[in-house]
């Protein structure tokens, strides 16, 4: 099964007879703004208008637990995220789309998170929000409650140990921007640089102007540039587990599995005793 739909698809699916929960997970990372800018408010902006009969998720306070000790968005409390699924109609045997504004970034952790407890069908809209060519709505829906129960997999997820012996063993990518891999800036957390052994890897560089992916056969041709090739384990983390789900949404559309490191290097850089590399190159 594909892990994207092009809005056309969507439209299509959605006058069929099992119709997709569509789930909308619009979200913005905050860094440095300007002085008196408010910031970005996903369910006001689901409220001026969204897919008809799509539900808002919060990301902050549904994909994930409050910041701390694991990073700046750690795994949710499951029985929080299995609640918030069921109330906006999630069940196993109906399938799911996700989208946000058109990143990407806050669909793709949401179809990470669905995937990694057990959801069998789950896809991104390609493009987000600004694909779609249909009608939006303002009204909020009352879906019928779900019967989506979350079950942790047992694979897919990588702790900070678990990335540091990928990063030696495997292709461990970091999705950030270079400059931040590169250590030259970092806007958020304690210190810059990135993991020792990880291969920078912008997430940005998977979709094209429009933000869309790439055909997979130039995703699959970008990443195996990086190192990826054959049955090498692949991993992946960002700033606080966000990005990164993007960047192993890209690879599974590639055809090629990953593991997500959802403490990414928010959890990493507050360890002191982590060590930390700078400059290009991943050493």
């Amino acid at each position: 099964m594909n892990a994207i739909i092009s809005a056309s698809e969507l439209a299509s699916e959605l006058t069929g007879g099992n119709p997709p929960v569509l789930l909308d997970v619009r979200w913005q990372l905050s860094t440095a703004r300007a002085a008196g800018e408010p910031p970005f408010d996903g369910r006001a902006a689901y409220r001026a208008g969204h897919l008809p009969g799509a539900v808002f998720v919060d990301l902050d306070a549904e994909l994930a637990s409050a910041p701390g000790g694991h990073g700046r968005h750690p795994l949710p409390d499951l029985a929080v995220f299995g609640a918030a699924m069921r109330r906006a109609g999630v069940s196993s045997a109906r399938p799911v789309v996700v989208y946000d504004g058109g990143i990407g970034w806050g669909a793709a952790r949401a179809w990470w998170l669905l995937r990694w407890t057990g959801h069998p069908d789950v896809r991104v809209l390609d493009g987000g929000l600004p694909s779609w060519e249909g009608p939006l709505e303002t009204s909020v829906p009352r879906p019928d409650e779900g019967d989506f129960a979350p079950v942790p997999g047992e694979t897919g997820l990588l702790d900070a140990d678990g990335a540091a012996a990928l990063a030696r063993s495997g292709v461990l990518l970091d999705a950030r921007a270079g400059e931040r891999y590169r250590g030259e800036v970092e806007p958020i957390d304690r210190v810059g640089g990135h993991i020792p052994g990880a291969v920078s890897a912008p997430t940005t560089e998977n979709v094209g102007a429009d933000g869309r992916f790439l055909p997979a056969a130039e995703l699959a041709s970008r990443f195996g540039g990086l190192g990826v090739s054959g049955g090498s384990p692949v991993g992946v983390y960002c700033g606080s587990g966000v990005s990164g789900a993007h960047e192993v949404l890209a690879l599974a559309v590639a055809g090629i599995p990953a593991d997500l490191y959802v403490g990414s290097w928010s959890e990493w850089s507050a360890d002191p005793e982590r060590p930390v590399a700078v400059g290009p190159d991943p050493q």
